[in-house]
């Protein structure tokens, strides 16, 4: 019985240890802008801080951007970087604004293990605030993929006419 007892103890050991050599994230990445937390604190209200800086989720169906449809350019509420153009959102029905594309090179996917299991962040490529996550289950006649953004993390801006 003793033996069982140390090999399960043993296995438990290096199962933790080599999950927690997958958790590790790039640390040293730098961004285009960056401010430290007190010059952010300054720039954003304290929810979109929350959801930028400390990778936070806005309420599902807070948001007046939702359901925001009219035609123009939605921008990374920090630094103001276009992320997703308005003829790739779709209603999702989950309560957030969703994309099936952003803007070429303005999103940046990373690892995000914060519930548990892996699932793909979505940050500012320019500032690196978080702005949600993609999922597999977009519209299948485009590119399958649902971009699941806070939309205190964005602002809209209309097409001029």
């Amino acid at each position: 019985m003793k033996k069982i007892a140390i090999l399960l103890i043993l296995v438990l050991t290096i199962s933790c240890a080599g999950n927690a050599q997958n958790t590790k994230k790039e640390e040293n990445k730098t961004y285009k802008v960056e401010k430290t937390a007190s010059e952010w604190k300054k720039l954003l209200s304290p929810q979109e801080y929350y959801v930028l800086r400390e990778a936070g989720t806005e309420r599902p169906f807070t948001s007046p951007l939702n359901k925001n449809y009219k035609e123009g350019t939605f921008v990374c509420a920090a630094c103001k970087t276009p992320l997703y153009k308005s003829e790739h959102k779709f209603d999702s029905g989950t309560g957030w604004p969703s994309f099936d594309r952003a803007i070429k090179g303005n999103v940046e996917l990373d690892v995000d293990y914060k519930i548990g299991y892996a699932r793909t962040e979505l940050k500012c490529n320019t500032c690196g605030g978080h702005l949600g996550h993609s999922f597999d289950d977009g519209p299948a006649k485009t590119t399958g993929k649902r971009h699941c953004i806070n939309g205190v993390a964005l602002n809209f801006i209309p097409k001029e006419q």
